[in-house]
Order: structure tokens, then sequence, then C-alpha cells
């Protein structure tokens, strides 16, 4: 039996009681987001030549917000610019969906470009 006009505290350590302000910060390193964006590349760019590098990402993370670098190698003949779009939208998506940030800006620089192998360059012709 409870008495009229007595009202029951929440304990102090309650979440409800704590104002969202207060309750703290969720802080995601830059080097998390580089992560994130370097793996979303990966994905984007798809089977590399046995010899090139894997793409790696440069972040600077500022008040929610990420401006991305991503470094690329890609195959040759190929459209360029098609995968660098693909790489930037994947990143984008990625970036967002993981760290909840925005993503304002992704420079993708392409380091080196390798030469697709045929069997003609190769000195052979094809049957």
């Amino acid at each position: 039996m409870t008495a009229v006009g007595t009202e029951v505290a929440e304990p102090a350590g309650d979440p409800r009681t704590v104002a969202p302000g207060e309750r703290g910060v969720t802080t995601i390193a830059d080097r998390v987001v580089a992560k994130i964006a370097s793996q979303a590349a990966r994905e984007a760019v798809g089977v590399l030549p046995p010899d090139a590098a894997p793409p790696h990402a440069s972040v600077v993370v500022r008040h929610g917000s990420a401006r991305v670098r991503v470094h690329v190698e890609l195959d040759y003949p190929g459209d360029i610019g098609d995968r660098c779009a693909t790489v930037r939208r994947q990143v984008v998506e990625r970036v967002r969906a993981l760290a909840d940030m925005v993503v304002p800006e992704v420079v993708v620089q392409v380091e080196r470009l390798h030469l697709a192998v045929r069997p003609e360059a190769v000195g052979g012709r094809t049957p």
C-alpha cells in the first residue's frame, strides 16, 4: 500500500532520468572509419589482378561527417570513371550504414593501372 502524495524516485543512475545530452557520446575513431571505407572499396572494385595492392583509405572525421580518400589499383582497359563512381557510392553507403556518418566527400585516387593480359599478347593466336 502506498501513501497518497508520496512520490517514489527513480534510481539516480537510471538512463530514463538522465537527459540525452548528458548520457555521453559514442566516438568512432578515424582509423575504424578508414577500415570500413577500405573494405567497401574492396567490395566495389571486385577481382583485381594478382599483383595489385588492395584498396586502402584515409579519413578525417569531424562533427559526425567523414571525408574519405580511397587509393585503388584498377585493371585496364576498362571504364575507369564508372569504376570510381561505383567505389564512391559503395563507400558512402557502407560508412553511413555502419558508422552512422554523413560522407560529403569521397576522393578516389587511382594509384596504378594493370594491363589485362590477353592470349594474343602472350605470343599466340587464339583458335
